[in-house]
C-alpha cells in the first residue's frame, strides 16, 4: 500500500458553533493522506492510473467553502466520506486546522484529525 499526501489546502469557510462563524466565516487549513496502490501509475506514467490531486483539492475547497456545519467534526467527516468515494483510495486521513478560532484570550489553533477506511 502506498501513501500520498497533500498539505496546506487553505480555504475560507463557514463552519462553527457561533453564529458569527457561520456568518462571517474563518480560515481553515486541510492536510490529507491517502493510502492506495500506485504501482500501475509508477509503471505506466499515466495520470488516469493515479489519484488526480487537482480534483481532490477542488473537492475539499468546495466542501469547506460551501458547507455550514456547527462542528468541525461534521466538516472533516464530510471530506473523508467524499474522498472515499474515489475508487482508488482505500484509506484517508483528514487533518483540519481552525487557524484562528474565535475564543477570547486564545491565540492558538484547533486541530482535528480523523482516519477512515472503506
Amino acid at each position: 500500500m502506498d501513501k500520498l499526501e497533500i498539505t496546506g489546502i487553505r480555504c475560507y469557510g463557514y463552519t462553527g458553533f457561533f453564529s458569527e462563524e457561520q456568518t462571517l466565516g474563518q480560515w481553515f487549513e486541510v492536510d490529507l493522506a491517502f493510502w492506495l496502490d500506485l504501482s500501475l501509475a509508477a509503471q505506466n506514467d499515466r495520470l488516469e492510473d493515479t489519484l488526480d490531486y487537482r480534483r481532490v483539492i477542488e473537492t475539499v475547497k468546495t466542501i469547506v467553502e460551501q458547507s455550514k456545519f456547527a462542528l468541525i467534526e461534521k466538516l472533516v467527516e464530510t471530506i473523508a466520506t467524499k474522498i472515499l468515494e474515489t475508487e482508488s483510495v482505500d484509506k484517508v486521513q483528514v487533518r483540519l486546522v481552525k487557524v484562528s478560532p474565535p475564543i477570547p484570550d486564545f491565540s492558538g489553533s484547533i486541530k482535528l484529525e480523523i482516519t477512515r477506511s472503506r
